[in-house]
């Protein structure tokens, strides 16, 4: 499985609250995570590092081997580090009210397993086709969900920002997961809103199109979402599903 990832503090942040990294358990299943952190100086930077250092470091220790094993796993996982965070930024003052988004993917077998807390988000590009996998906890994807306003509305929304589940800030967590078959010659994308919101779909699309290598396309896409103001730290992890044997 070959991989490239890539973080950028953005033209406007004094710094990157962003993480990435990518690991594999005792069963040499691979699992990549990006977590975006929120609240306070530090305390965003305090919360997404806490989320991919302990998840991580549990999966490596981990023998799960299966999807149904691996969605309990994540589940059970991400509640415990929903409560860490929680009582870490009730700890201390200066990291009160912290959180973090995260997004990951597991690949086990022929399937991939994507999961979600908050609006960072997983991609599939395939036969020219962009499509995302994870579901955005956001106010503007529940009003779209529900029927009250419309795509092109959502696009735009005055409160586009606003998310409902992180890491941290709410007592329970309830994160989306969704399995998927495996698609040959794929590239899987994870990436924070850092890049979502400064590079339309089309873009993105356009960059994972060419015929370059996975960390070519990595910086062009952080560098598409600089020239495009880079209001926030941008983070793109990218699979690809070429050849299934091998590894980076």
């Amino acid at each position: 499985m070959e991989y490239a990832l890539l973080t950028d503090v953005g033209k406007l942040r004094e710094n990157n609250q962003d993480y990435v990294n990518v690991f594999k358990n005792k069963k040499g299943i691979v699992f990549g995570i990006v977590a975006d952190g929120m609240g306070g100086h530090r305390g965003g930077d305090v919360a997404s590092d806490m989320a991919v250092s302990h998840l991580g470091h549990n999966f490596e220790e981990s023998e799960v081997d299966n999807i149904d094993e691996l969605r309990e796993w994540i589940i059970r996982e991400l509640s415990k580090e929903n409560d860490r965070i929680v009582s870490v930024s009730n700890q201390f003052d200066d990291l009160s009210g912290m959180g973090t988004t995260m997004v990951g993917v597991f690949f086990v077998g022929g399937k991939m397993m994507v999961v979600n807390v908050g609006d960072s988000r997983c991609y599939i590009y395939t036969d020219g086709d962009l499509k995302q996998l994870s579901v955005d906890h956001s106010l503007v994807h529940e009003l779209l969900e529900t029927g009250q306003i419309s795509p092109e509305e959502a696009k735009n929304h005055p409160q586009k920002n606003i998310i409902t589940q992180t890491l941290g800030v709410s007592q329970t967590v309830q994160p989306r997961v969704k399995d998927f078959d495996l698609v040959e010659n794929a590239i899987i994308l994870l990436c924070t809103d850092g890049l979502t919101n400064m590079v339309p779909e089309p873009e993105i699309k356009k960059i994972l199109s060419e015929k370059i290598s996975l960390e070519a396309k990595c910086h062009l896409l952080v560098d598409k979402a600089n020239s495009a103001g880079g209001r926030d730290n941008i983070t793109a992890l990218l699979f690809s599903t070429k050849d299934n044997g091998g590894n980076h």
